[in-house]
C-alpha cells in the first residue's frame, strides 16, 4: 500500500452522522464514529429531514472532537479533510460540507468534496483483500440500486443498469412499514427471515430479460401490499417470517442475478457489494454461494462498512487527495449528483 495523505472524513448525507480518521497507508482507521439516529425517527416510521439535519447540527462537534480523542491525534498532524457532498438531503449535507469548509479554512487543509456512491464502492478497500480493478460493483441502498463498471477508485465510473423507480432498499423499509414493523424495516425484514420458508408466498419476477441489467421493485411492493391487503387478519408468527423470508428472496435473486449477469457481459470476474443493503445476510449469503459455483470472486465489505460511515468516505478522500486533486472552499452541497458525471479532477 502506497503512503497517501492523513485524512479526516465527515459524512452527513441522510441520518447518520460519522466523523472517520483514515491513517496515510489508506486502510488503517484510527478512528470511526458513527452517531445513529435511528431511535429519532422510529416513531414517525423513516427519516424526517428537519429533524436530521436539526441533530447533525447539535452532534457534529462532540462527534469530531470525540474521532480526534479516539484517533489520539491533533488537526495540525491531519493532511486533508474529505466531506460527503452529495448526493443526499441536502440540509443534512450542507451540515457535514459547512463543518468541513470551516476546519479546512481554519487549519489550512486542502478540502475534498466526495460523492456518497464513490465512497461505499470505497468501502471494498479498506478491507485486508481489496478487489482489483477494474471489477463490478453492485450498489445497493435506501435510494440508490445501481451496477457499475469501476475502472479504478476515482476514475470514471460506467453505469451498466439501474433501478427504474424505487431502490431495492426503499422496497424494503415501505413493506416492513406495511407489515408495522417499525423503522428501520430492512433490518426487522432481515431478522424475522432467518429459518423461514422463502417459498411460501410467491412474489413476481422483476424486469426479466437475457441482457436487461435495469431493477424496478415498484411491482414488488405493489404484489406485497396486495397479499397483505388480502389477508383477514395481520401476519404475524410463523406466517410473518416466511413472508418476510419470501419478500427478501425475491429481492436478493433479482440483485444476484444481474449483478453476475452484468460481471458476466463484461468479462469481469469481480464483484463488490457495496451499499447499506450489502449488510443483508440473505444477500451476502446468496452471492457468496453464487460466486463459489461460478468461479467468481465476491468482495463483501465488512457489515459495519456497508452503512452510512466515514471510513469509506475517507477512503475515497485518500485516494483522489493522494493524487493531488481538491476541492475549492465555494464547494456546494448537491441533493442530486449522478455518478457518471464523477471522474478525475471532477468539479465539485
Amino acid at each position: 500500500m502506497s503512503v497517501g495523505p492523513r485524512v479526516l472524513a465527515i459524512e452527513s448525507s441522510c441520518d447518520e452522522l460519522a466523523v472517520a480518521i483514515l491513517d496515510r497507508d489508506g486502510r488503517t482507521i484510527l478512528a470511526n464514529i458513527v452517531h445513529s439516529q435511528v431511535e429519532l425517527h422510529a416513531r414517525y416510521g423513516g427519516i424526517v429531514p428537519e429533524l436530521a439535519s436539526r441533530d447533525h447540527v447539535r452532534r457534529l462537534e462532540p462527534v469530531f472532537e470525540r474521532a480526534l480523542t479516539t484517533a489520539g491525534v491533533g488537526l495540525a498532524s491531519i493532511d486533508g479533510i474529505a466531506v460527503t457532498a452529495g448526493p443526499g438531503l441536502i440540509g443534512s449535507l450542507l451540515c457535514g460540507v459547512e463543518f468541513a469548509k470551516g476546519l479546512a479554512l481554519g487549519a489550512g487543509k486542502p478540502l475534498l468534496g466526495v460523492h456518497h456512491l464513490e465512497g461505499h464502492v470505497a468501502a471494498a478497500f479498506l478491507e485486508p483483500s481489496a478487489p482489483t480493478p477494474p471489477f463490478v460493483a453492485l450498489l445497493v441502498s435506501g435510494g440508490h440500486t445501481s451496477l457499475i463498471r469501476v475502472e479504478d477508485l476515482g476514475a470514471r465510473y460506467e453505469i451498466l443498469g439501474a433501478t427504474r423507480d424505487d431502490a431495492a432498499g426503499e422496497a424494503f423499509d415501505k413493506t416492513a412499514k406495511l407489515l408495522g414493523l417499525g423503522y428501520p424495516g430492512g433490518v426487522a425484514i432481515d431478522r424475522l427471515s432467518q429459518g423461514r420458508d422463502a417459498t411460501r408466498f410467491h412474489f413476481p419476477k422483476m424486469m426479466p430479460g437475457k441482457d436487461n441489467l435495469d431493477f424496478s421493485f415498484s411491482g414488488l411492493k405493489t404484489a406485497a401490499a396486495k397479499l397483505i391487503r388480502e389477508r383477514e387478519r395481520p401476519l404475524e408468527g410463523d406466517e410473518l417470517g416466511d413472508f418476510c423470508a419470501s419478500f427478501q428472496s425475491a429481492v436478493v435473486e433479482n440483485l444476484v442475478q444481474k449483478a453476475f449477469r452484468a460481471a458476466r457481459l463484461q468479462r469481469i470476474p469481480r464483484l463488490v457489494l457495496a451499499g447499506g443493503v450489502a449488510a443483508n445476510s440473505a444477500l451476502r449469503a446468496r452471492a457468496e454461494e453464487k460466486g463459489r459455483r461460478e468461479q467468481l470472486a465476491v468482495y463483501l465489505p465488512s457489515r459495519i462498512f456497508c452503512t452510512d460511515n466515514a471510513a469509506m468516505i475517507a477512503r475515497a478522500g485518500w485516494a483522489r487527495l493522494g493524487r493531488g486533486e481538491s476541492s475549492p472552499l465555494s464547494l456546494a452541497a448537491r441533493a442530486y449528483w449522478p455518478l457518471s458525471e464523477l471522474g478525475p479532477g471532477a468539479p465539485s
